[in-house]
């Protein structure tokens, strides 16, 4: 009976008629793995994205809805040589972890074999000077024999089950160059023994084997390393929530059981699993996710909290807006792991140099034997030369010079608050020289403030704030936020376009246009003191009062703006605001270049002629309100609100209130740029300087073993350097 497979709970929708699904792959090792099952499964009818991370061994698969059978793609990966399933956070972290030990395993035997080996081989090569007979170096040899054999059979699995996978679906990845290699050195060792010859190479072999599990035990911590450097948001994530399922009843369910509109329980010491509102309790919370800043804040009614947050203090009960996989938690995940998967320039040129690995270093290894061979060298020591050549231009150095670039430097970008929202946008960032801030929103803070409520009697500003409760205007939201007010005034009635009015122990009160309130003189000299600001005026009775609302300058814009000076990355503003606001904000900030009252269309005329000029202009704008021009930038940067963070259109977005991501973002561009220049130029010179040297017959295949781990070890641990930059920018 055929069993049938359906995977349909793990495929989701990602939009635009498309579905997608994360499989996790094994065997998969290199550059040169990651375009073979890229071209495999893009060559799919139907199939639109087929991406792998080579950091966790995932493949991201997208194609039109309803086309495709999951199971077709994990069918196509075991023709490729690949098993394939579902990708689940935990899983992958298990077969992971399963596979260091297996590795460590394999590390152990062929180390201990190496010491046994070369304890006998000293005796033979101080012997091949002295007295010993042939009869007892041959003995040596069998006793070397018998250790290495059985213990590169073990040891030697990682790299001989990856290269039969290949060669059985006509393929090849730099397993089978390697397996070659260590095959035929303990070939040529074992029929040097059967003809009581001098010299064999089972020391070499095993210690080869060694050399190789070593770099890769350590590649695949590194792995594991900036896996972790980018951000471990699986720890953040609640796998269950306390739900009421009745008045006084709760049930502790799976977040996949939790809806919209639901009320969930959060007791002191948890993590939220969804988004939503409180509507009853009070707490501290931290939220330092979203806002970046460390500092506990309360919860209270009416207080929006996330997926990720951590309760402090009090119980809370909290009605969800959204679960599982629509929180602002999944969708910062979503980012990160587009930011890892996507393929940057850099990217695409290493892969490109790496499936060309194959043809040429086997191609190279074979002209190396025969070379040596017409020079009138013997068989065994012109194979024992493109044994060594076949070892020394692996290309995993190559193959990892920019992804663990890219891997570290995003999740320390993420760290700082920063969300990678297009996958070449670190390069393009490094690029920047100019730089076009909107004001509205952007150099100011999205939320109304009331400058001068120091300036009114606590008892008046708290009677406006129960009044404003009543409006739906942002202005008046602004006063109720800044009063504290909890509840609204009773009975209060909203005038569209003029105010709301109510009694308070039979006096009227009023709060909208200055009109309305009877203040117009008083809001007038109060405008000429302000002039960008917006007045709301609040009378109670005969007493009238004003107050200035207006957006706030981000509370480190000064700072911003002159550290990007510094960087010589020039600055100006271009925002549709009136002409007083806009002049102000930019005497403020000390930019002295800016236009105000310009249209979209002029924000993208303006980019285009900067353009024209050379520049590499990023904008930094509202992610809902400039697509247009941030789309027409070199590279967009958009400060996002939380609830609005999947809507972003930016190539990077930050949340919270401080502008510092601007330049966090320019400096670790930078030093990444700089670090994946540096690591290609690595892998590139350290294959132009070894391969001469093996081909010259220089470097025995133990060398060439030591040569290929170190190549790789070094440009994971210059990759690393990503995590931090010098307070002035790299």
């Amino acid at each position: 009976m055929q069993a049938t497979r359906d995977f349909s709970h793990y495929v989701k929708a990602a939009g635009a008629g498309l579905s997608h699904i994360d499989l996790a792959v094994e065997g998969v090792s290199c550059a040169g793995c990651m375009s073979k099952i890229e071209r495999g499964l893009s060559a799919i009818p139907d199939v639109t994205l087929a991406r792998v991370n080579l950091t966790d061994r995932r493949v991201a698969l997208e194609w039109k809805e309803g086309a495709l059978d999951p199971a077709r793609f994990i069918d196509r990966l075991a023709e490729l040589g690949y098993k394939a399933y579902p990708f689940e956070t935990a899983g992958a972290e298990t077969a992971e972890a399963e596979q260091s030990r297996f590795l460590l395993r394999c590390l152990g035997v062929a180390a201990f074999a190496t010491m046994n080996v070369m304890m006998l081989s000293v005796p033979v090569w101080s012997g091949n000077f002295s007295d010993m007979i042939p009869e007892q170096r041959d003995f040596f040899h069998w006793l070397s024999a018998l250790i290495a054999l059985p213990a590169a059979a073990y040891a030697g699995q990682p790299f001989f089950k990856s290269a039969l996978r290949a060669l059985r679906t006509g393929n090849v990845n730099m397993d089978v160059p390697i397996s070659i290699g260590v095959i035929l050195a303990l070939g040529m060792s074992l029929v040097e023994t059967v003809n009581h010859a001098e010299h064999t190479y089972f020391d070499a072999a095993i210690m080869l084997l060694t050399f190789l599990l070593v770099g890769r035990y350590l590649d695949q911590s590194m792995r594991r390393r900036t896996r972790a450097v980018a951000g471990n948001l699986a720890a953040l994530r609640a796998e269950t929530a306390t739900k009421f399922v009745g008045a006084d009843e709760i049930s502790q369910v799976p977040v996949a059981a939790i809806y919209p509109g639901d009320i969930v329980l959060l007791r002191p010491g948890e993590r939220c699993a969804v988004d939503g509102t409180v509507i009853e309790g009070r707490s501290e919370i931290d939220q330092s996710l979203i806002t970046g800043e460390t500092l506990y804040v309360t919860a209270d009614r009416g207080t929006a909290v996330f997926a990720g947050s951590l309760n402090i203090s009090g119980t809370l009960r909290v009605r969800v807006s959204a679960a599982s996989e629509g929180t602002l938690l999944a969708e910062i995940t979503r980012l990160l792991d587009n930011a890892l998967q996507a393929r940057s320039r850099y990217v695409r040129l290493a892969d490109r140099a790496s499936r060309l690995y194959a043809p040429v270093v086997h191609a190279t290894a074979l002209l190396t034997v025969l070379g040596w061979v017409l020079m009138g060298a013997t068989w065994h020591d012109a194979i024992v030369t493109g044994v060594a050549v076949l070892i020394i231009t692996c290309p995993c150095a190559l193959g990892l010079a920019i992804p663990t670039v890219q891997t570290v430097a995003s999740g320390a970008m993420f760290r700082a608050g920063v969300l990678l929202n297009s996958g070449d946008s670190i390069e393009r960032v490094a690029e920047v020289d100019r730089i076009i801030f909107d004001k509205t929103g952007t150099l100011t803070l999205p939320d109304l403030e009331v400058v001068n409520a120091a300036a009114v009697p606590e008892e008046v500003f708290s009677l406006a704030g129960q009044l404003a409760l009543a409006s739906h205007h942002p202005v008046a939201a602004a006063v109720a936020r800044a009063s504290n007010a909890k509840s609204p005034l009773a009975g209060a009635v909203e005038v569209p376009g003029q105010g709301v009015h109510g009694y308070i122990g039979g006096t009227e009160v009023r709060l909208g246009r200055p009109s309305f309130c009877g203040a117009e003189r008083l809001a007038n000299d109060k405008a000429n003191l302000d002039p960008e600001a917006s007045i709301v005026a609040f009378s109670l009775g005969m007493a009238k009062y004003v107050f200035s609302v207006r957006q706030g300058l981000r509370p480190d814009a000064r700072a911003m703006i002159s550290a990007l000076q510094k960087r010589n990355i020039r600055v100006e503003i271009l925002s549709g605001d009136r002409e007083p606001a806009v002049q102000a904000a930019a005497r403020a900030l000390g930019v002295s270049e800016w236009r105000a009252g310009v249209t979209p269309a002029d924000k993208i005329a303006r980019i285009d002629e900067l353009k024209r000029q050379g520049f590499k202009v990023m904008m930094v704008g509202d992610g809902l309100n400039d697509a247009p021009s941030l789309a027409a930038a070199h590279v967009s940067m958009s400060p996002i609100s939380a609830t609005h963070l999947s809507q972003a259109t930016a190539d990077l977005v930050f949340l919270g209130k401080q502008l510092a991501p601007v330049v966090t973002a320019i400096d670790y561009s930078r030093k990444a740029l700089h670090l994946m220049r540096q690591n290609l130029w690595l892998a590139v010179g350290y294959n132009l300087l070894a391969v001469p040297i093996a081909i010259s017959g220089v470097v025995t295949p133990l060398i060439a073993a030591a040569a290929m781990s170190g190549s790789s070890i070094l440009v994971m641990l210059n990759a690393l350097r990503a995590r931090r930059v010098a307070s002035g920018g790299s």
